[in-house]
C-alpha cells in the first residue's frame, strides 16, 4: 500500500520504511512528504547538478501544457526529426514542483503567471534507455529516468511559447496536437510512459468523456 501511494519517493526512503513499525512508518514518510514539497531535499546519489537513485534512474519531471481546446503542445527536438513534450531532470535540493517551473522557463519560455497547475501524476514513472543509449563509462551510470508529470493550462496567448530562451536550446519548432497523438508518436521506448500520464490526466481535462480502452504495444502506432 505505501509503495503504490508513495511510489514517487526515494528508494533509500522504502529501506528505512522496512525497519520501522507502521505508526513510525507513517510519520517518516509524512515528514519526508513535507520536506520534498517543502524544498528541502529530494534524493542522493548527486553529481554536480545531476541526481541518480541507487538503481540508476535519474529523477527528472515532464510538462503537458494544454490550451483551453484539449490540445497538446508538442515539440521537436532541434535538428532532428524527433517529437516530445518538454522533460528535464531535478537537480539536488530541488522538489519536482521547482524543477517543472524552471524547465518551463528553459525550454518553452514560460513562466509560471502564464500557466495554471491542473495535477501532478501520483508517483514516479519509470522508462528504460536503451542499451545504445546508456554510458556506462559514467558513474554513476544513469539507466533511465524516473518522472514526476505535471500538467498545465496555459493562461496566456500562445505567443508566449518561446524555444529560443536557454542557451542551449532543446526544440527548434512546436505545435498544437489532439490529445492522444504523443503516445502514438514519441519514441518506441517512452511510449509507455506518455500513454500512463495522458491516461492518468484525462479525467482533469475531458470530465465527461469516459477514457477509452487503449493498451500499450510495441511497434508504429504505441498503442491500441
Amino acid at each position: 500500500m505505501i509503495c503504490g501511494r508513495y511510489a514517487w519517493l526515494p528508494d533509500e526512503v522504502f529501506r528505512i520504511v522496512a525497519l520501522l513499525g507502521k505508526v513510525n512508518q507513517c510519520l517518516l514518510i509524512c515528514a519526508f512528504c513535507c520536506s520534498v514539497y517543502n524544498g528541502t531535499i529530494l534524493t542522493t546519489g548527486q553529481t554536480s547538478s545531476q541526481v541518480i537513485d541507487s538503481d540508476g534512474y535519474r529523477p527528472n519531471v515532464g510538462i503537458i501544457l494544454t490550451n483551453s481546446d484539449g490540445q497538446l503542445l508538442w515539440a521537436r527536438r532541434i535538428r532532428q526529426d524527433a517529437w516530445q513534450f518538454p522533460q528535464g531532470g531535478i537537480r539536488a535540493r530541488e522538489t519536482p514542483r521547482q524543477a517543472m517551473y524552471r524547465e518551463l522557463g528553459e525550454e518553452i519560455g514560460l513562466q509560471p503567471k502564464h500557466v495554471n497547475v491542473l495535477g501532478a501524476t501520483r508517483g514516479w514513472l519509470r522508462y528504460r534507455l536503451p542499451e545504445r543509449f546508456i554510458r556506462r563509462h559514467q558513474k554513476p551510470i544513469c539507466v533511465g529516468q524516473k518522472q514526476v508529470w505535471f500538467l498545465l493550462r496555459l493562461l496566456s496567448h500562445d505567443s508566449k511559447v518561446r524555444l529560443d530562451r536557454s542557451d542551449k536550446p532543446e526544440f527548434d519548432h512546436w505545435r498544437w496536437v489532439e490529445y492522444w497523438k504523443p503516445a502514438r508518436d514519441v519514441v518506441s521506448f517512452k511510449r509507455k510512459v506518455y500513454l500512463q500520464a495522458l491516461k492518468e490526466f484525462h479525467p482533469l481535462l475531458f470530465p465527461d468523456q469516459q477514457l477509452p480502452e487503449l493498451k500499450y504495444r510495441r511497434g508504429p502506432h504505441g498503442f491500441r
